[in-house]
């Protein structure tokens, strides 16, 4: 019974797996090589003295001690990725040095490690879960996504500089979910732990490729942040001269980031398939910038509603101005996704704040944030509804006048009459309809 529930602990630990950013499986096999490189090092645990020699159980490994010692240790530091710091320090695990060896552990690992009190959730099935909601939410997103990218390309008429800023922070988040899907397939391909020892450069330059998506992505909320701020403050606001800018900003400032990053990593940190972030100094190299494009955004939305506030409340604003800010104000709400105002959540928030609701923040709620910009920005925009309405509107027009045109003229069908001169005749005909219409609209003076 205890080698079937240390199993079951061992399967737990694999599940775990494909629900984490760094591959717990790998964590596993690091500890192990820890574990094997103190071996080696201490030749006194080789002692005849001690009665219990140095093991590693597949999860934690035991120093030597002498018979009649009572070994207590922390819960593996796997667990860390799913426990609270205080959960964590309370959990222990213990074995006695007998003369027959190491005993058993005492309480067991699942006991110890694993549940909280009052939850009775299964973890592989929680885990699981998390897995499978931020894959939907990703695969909505790039979805939404590509189609709102096809809308804003497709129509002449939305070519601005503010859709230009939409179009990148599309562009950011499409580049943020697909990063997603292939760091996963190259990550966890395998359930065996092959992957962990990778060191090739397509690995590196996936893990690289995955984290300047990201930054990027964080970029392009501050950018729209800063640009709907600008545009409240300015009131000659050149916005061709400062796209430049904002391009220099949303995609180059994350190059620069990472190039450093990637230097700091091959130099002092080259380990593995660089998906574990030990050294906490070269981590901030890209924590440090996604933390203050979020706590620059978060300012940004306040003073954004600081001005609209002053604004509603000036004597010198007329009604049909003072509706305008009033609708804005309404809306304001809805920034708050597109900022990225909601990570500020959980961007401070003690350590000792339960992991497993960050995890379903910043993974499963998260993944369809792309959906939600795709949806405000593209989907329920005034202009953009107008131009696929005039759109179909056109098309429904020439395809009726097309199918008229065959059923009383057939001989056209197959006259010497061209492609470009039907659409001539037809363009005209659907001109005229244009006009007939708006004139029959117009009311009698």
């Amino acid at each position: 019974i205890r080698h079937l529930r240390v199993r079951i602990c061992f399967l737990f630990v694999c599940l775990f797996v494909s629900c984490q950013q760094v591959p717990s499986n790998c964590v596993i096999k690091r500890d192990e090589e820890k574990c094997s490189e103190m071996m080696a090092l201490d030749q006194s645990g080789k002692d005849s003295e001690f009665g219990c020699p140095w093991m590693w159980d597949n999860l934690t490994c035991w120093r030597p001690a002498s018979v009649g010692d009572v070994v207590q240790v922390n819960c593996p530091e796997l667990f860390l990725q799913f426990m609270s710091e205080d959960d964590y320090e309370v959990g222990k695990v213990s074995r006695n040095c007998t003369e027959f060896g190491w005993s058993e552990t005492f309480p067991h690992y699942i006991d110890a490690c694993f549940y909280e009190e009052g939850n009775n959730t299964h973890p592989d099935m929680y885990y699981a879960s998390v897995k499978a909601l931020y894959t939907v939410g990703y695969s909505t997103s790039l979805v939404s996504l590509t189609t709102a990218m096809v809308i804003l390309c497709r129509f002449r008429k939305l070519h601005c500089t503010r859709n230009f800023i939409h179009m990148n922070l599309f562009v950011s988040f499409i580049l943020r979910a697909i990063s997603v899907f292939i760091k996963d397939g190259v990550l966890y391909a395998k359930e065996d732990s092959e992957h962990c020892f990778i060191h090739t450069l397509e690995c590196r330059a996936v893990m690289v490729f995955f984290h300047y998506c990201v930054l990027s992505n964080y970029f392009w909320l501050f950018i729209e942040g800063l640009y709907l701020f600008t545009l409240l403050v300015e009131t000659f606001f050149p916005e061709k001269r400062y796209f430049y800018w904002y391009i220099i900003i949303g995609w180059g400032t994350p190059t620069l980031c990472i190039t450093v990053w990637a230097v700091l990593r091959l130099h002092f940190d080259d380990i593995g398939c660089w998906d574990m972030n030990d050294n906490a100094a070269i981590w901030w190299v890209i924590k440090g910038p996604v933390l203050a494009s979020i706590m620059i955004n978060f300012v940004l939305f306040i003073g954004i509603i600081v001005i609209l506030v002053q604004k509603l409340q000036s004597p010198d604003i007329g009604g049909n101005e003072s509706s305008i800010y009033l609708r804005l104000a309404r809306s304001t709400l809805l920034l708050i996704p597109l900022f990225g105002i909601h990570y500020t959540v959980f961007a401070f928030s003690p350590e000792n704040v339960s992991k497993r609701e960050r995890l379903v923040f910043e993974l499963g709620l998260g993944s369809f944030q792309g959906f939600v910009v795709a949806v405000l920005y593209c989907f329920l925009n005034g202009e953009v509804q107008s131009e696929i309405k005039r759109k179909w509107r056109s098309w429904t027009v020439n395809r009726y006048f097309a199918v008229d045109l065959k059923q009383r003229h057939p001989s056209l069908a197959s006259s010497g009459v061209n492609g470009g001169t039907q659409l001539s005749i037809l363009s005209k005909s659907s001109s005229q309809i244009r006009m007939s219409s708006l004139q029959a609209e117009t009311p009698a003076t």
